[in-house]
């Protein structure tokens, strides 16, 4: 870090006048700001230095070892010390997912993480065909197919629901329904999803979050493995 040194103050005489200069104590280069006009003595003239980067000159002196060290940025990582899930969403596939665990979800199922554990979810198997949409063109499932959650205690605060490629409105109902388990929703495509839910579920802890995802390439009336 450049350091500001002390300025000495030699005076010059030239045929004009009387030119006070300054001169950096450190590179010894020489700036002028006040002239003494020979022609009216005694009366000094303010001018504008001609080089306003000589107060900052680069110094090779050394700070004060005794000082505080340096901060180490990387240091301040507060979750990089933080054990990362074993169900953190590594890969979204078009047809699954895959886990930090290794565990794969494939033939066009979801995942439910919850508590440290994962499962597979076909929400759409009570209807009988893959339709996750109501009439209104709003995400809806049977509350049923959300009856895991209801079985654990005490249960997460906050469930994050990935719809898949895009994100869709959730029926009235069923945002009722996941109200009453206690827990608040978050609704996202299931890319950003799984990626929310991989910061909170390391930085809260997986007690505290649940996860509900659809694969990227679900289409409906169709599913996710066509």
């Amino acid at each position: 870090m450049a350091s500001l040194m002390r300025i000495s103050r030699p005076i010059v005489a030239t045929a004009a006048g009387t030119i006070r200069s300054r001169v950096c104590s450190s590179c010894r280069l020489p700036f002028t700001n006040t002239i003494t006009s020979a022609a009216r003595p005694g009366i000094a003239t303010t001018r504008p230095f001609a080089n306003p980067t000589a107060f900052f000159h680069a110094t090779t002196r050394r700070r004060n070892q005794d000082g505080p060290p340096p901060t180490d940025f990387a240091a301040m990582d507060v979750l990089g010390n933080t054990p990362v899930p074993s169900t953190i969403v590594d890969i979204c596939m078009s047809d699954g997912f895959q886990l930090n665990s290794g565990a794969r979800i494939t033939d066009g199922a979801g995942v439910i993480l919850v508590g440290g554990e994962a499962f597979e979810w076909k929400p759409w198997l009570p209807r009988g065909e893959p339709k996750l949409l109501n009439a209104k063109g709003q995400w809806e499932i049977p509350n049923e197919s959300l009856g895991m959650l209801s079985l654990i205690w005490p249960r997460p605060d906050l469930l994050i629901l990935g719809l898949g490629p895009e994100i869709r409105p959730i029926s009235p109902e069923l945002r009722r329904h996941i109200s009453s388990l206690g827990m608040r929703v978050e609704i996202l495509d299931t890319r950003n999803a799984a990626a929310q839910f991989n910061l909170l579920a390391t930085e809260r802890g997986v007690n505290d979050v649940a996860a509900a995802f659809i694969p990227i390439g679900w289409k409906e009336g169709v599913g996710a493995n066509w």
